[in-house]
């Protein structure tokens, strides 16, 4: 019996977990139709088989005229925009996004009948605080933007995305995944720009434990989050978790040791020649933010990740 064609929207193209995906969902369906946008150019996006992309503004007008020409039965919203950086342009063009082009994308898969609507999140809402419970469930406050208000977009694109489920969810399944760090070989991510370099900053006094998952594992999640997640919020995590200086040895990162106290010194010394990482995630290198993943094994189950967390690693060195 002949598979029933479906339309799939992606929305961030020409990230590379948004081209995984994409790869995924047509080696297991070949007759979907998958429909890619983004705000960046797409002319060097490898060409495949049911999938056409297309650059568009990110506005309202633009988003309509897609929902009205094309009736979609999964929206992928994977075009969060990136907070490494904190100039104020930057930041206005965040907002915009983050927080007014989500409302508008909610609002159109709802207008529009979309069957389910599945939404990219990140981690980086919890915050790095002293305080943290060990492993961070779903229902923890999100507290990234009480010391950095930056992360302000953030954080309340993903409260939105949550009142939003909540509030829709007998007329629209939806999902929102707050994943922990992604790694790969494709992805370029500030993590992975992190560990790989030699002038990375290494804590002495400190030693804080972390959470990766690989690129392939979070697209399989992404893949299964349109038949096996029911509506709701997930954090996305393997069981496994690792210190900062096993997880630099194993990339081969060695670091500049440096004692915490001067680590903010020392990262906007860095910045200013393109080498640091955005300020937010130096509280990273003092605080460790585990996630817990129940809530998602609970439904995928326990054996639903591909790639050890040494394996991960080992990979983008």
């Amino acid at each position: 019996m002949e598979e029933e064609v479906k339309k799939v929207l992606i929305i961030g193209i020409r990230g590379a977990l948004a081209q995984i995906l994409s790869r995924l969902i047509l080696e297991n369906h070949p007759t979907w139709e998958i429909l890619g946008l983004d705000a960046r150019s797409v002319s060097n996006i490898p060409k495949q088989k049911g999938l056409i992309v297309k650059k568009i503004r990110y506005s309202r007008g633009s988003f309509e005229n897609i929902f009205r020409d094309h009736s979609f039965d999964y929206v992928y919203h994977l075009a969060r925009v990136s907070h490494s950086t904190n100039n104020h342009s930057d930041f206005t063009q965040r907002l915009e996004l983050n927080v007014m082009g989500t409302n508008r994308i909610l609002d159109l898969s709802l207008r529009f009948n979309v069957k389910k609507i599945i939404i990219l999140s990140t981690f980086h809402v919890y915050g790095a605080l002293s305080d943290n419970s060990i492993f961070l469930k779903e229902d923890a406050p999100l507290r990234a933007s009480l010391k950095f208000p930056e992360l302000r977009d953030v954080v309340e694109m993903d409260q939105i995305c949550s009142t939003w489920i909540w509030k829709y969810q007998s007329k629209i399944d939806s999902v929102l995944l707050r994943p922990c760090n992604i790694v790969g070989t494709e992805i370029a991510n500030s993590m992975s720009q992190y560990l790989k370099s030699h002038l990375s900053l290494k804590p002495i006094d400190y030693n804080p434990i972390f959470q990766f998952i690989h690129e392939f594992d979070m697209a399989n999640v992404l893949y299964r989050s349109i038949n096996d997640l029911p509506t709701g919020i997930y954090n996305v995590a393997t069981d496994e978790f690792i210190t900062l200086r096993k997880a630099l040895k194993i990339v081969g990162g060695n670091g500049i040791p440096f004692p915490i106290s001067l680590a903010s010194v020392m990262n906007n010394f860095l910045n200013l020649t393109h080498l640091g990482i955005a300020p937010y995630l130096v509280e990273y290198l003092k605080y460790s933010c585990l996630i817990d993943n129940s809530s998602l094994k609970k439904h995928l189950g326990d054996d639903i990740f591909r790639f050890k967390m040494d394996e991960s690693l080992k990979l983008i060195s």
